[in-house]
């Protein structure tokens, strides 16, 4: 038993489930029907917004178990959460002493004064002593940086660039890190 509906333009008769109208052509089917594709790319957009609603993801990371092995079987081990071993303040004084060494290329005397100076950073000594120690910078490759940046900025000469870059009101850049610099200059 097929039931009959009205097309949508000429309002003849027509098969229920046709996709075109027989007698003027029109097309039948809804929206979703007529645009497939479309209508999966706005679904596809709506489900990563929906999954991204609920606030900030976090990253996943394996987690590190502070005891792997059971020393006997009849004694319980107790698992003793993992105390970090260096300072807030240390970790801080790392990641300001990684800037500065990365985008500045200043040398490990100036990010140290700039770590511990009542006028910029204001870490202890300890802390900028731990970041200076532990920051993983080329200090020849900043001084070269720097004397690149004083010749083209500033037009001095090679002579004139490693005083500015070995000079306590400077740069404080090692003689060896300053002498570097000046004999890669071109």
């Amino acid at each position: 038993m097929n039931k009959l509906i009205k097309c949508k333009a000429c309002s003849k008769d027509i098969a229920k489930g046709v996709n075109k109208c027989p007698s003027c052509g029109k097309d039948q089917r809804n929206f979703v029907g007529q645009h497939k594709i479309l209508t999966g790319i706005v679904v596809i957009i709506a489900i990563v917004i929906a999954s991204n609603i609920g606030g900030e993801s976090k990253p996943t990371t394996p987690t590190v178990a502070t005891s792997t092995a059971v020393a006997s079987t009849t004694e319980p081990t107790k698992a003793t959460p993992a105390k970090p071993t260096v300072p807030t303040e240390y970790i801080s004084a790392l990641a300001k002493a990684e800037t500065y060494g990365d985008t500045m290329n200043m040398s490990k005397s100036g990010i140290y004064d700039q770590l511990t100076s009542e006028s910029g950073e204001k870490f202890s000594k300890e802390a900028a002593q731990y970041a200076i120690d532990n920051v993983k910078t080329d200090w020849k490759k900043n001084a070269l940086k720097k004397a690149q940046t004083y010749q083209k900025d500033m037009s001095m000469s090679p002579s004139a660039v490693y005083d500015q870059l070995i000079s306590a009101s400077g740069e404080k850049f090692t003689a060896a890190e300053a002498q570097y610099a000046k004999d890669n200059l071109k």
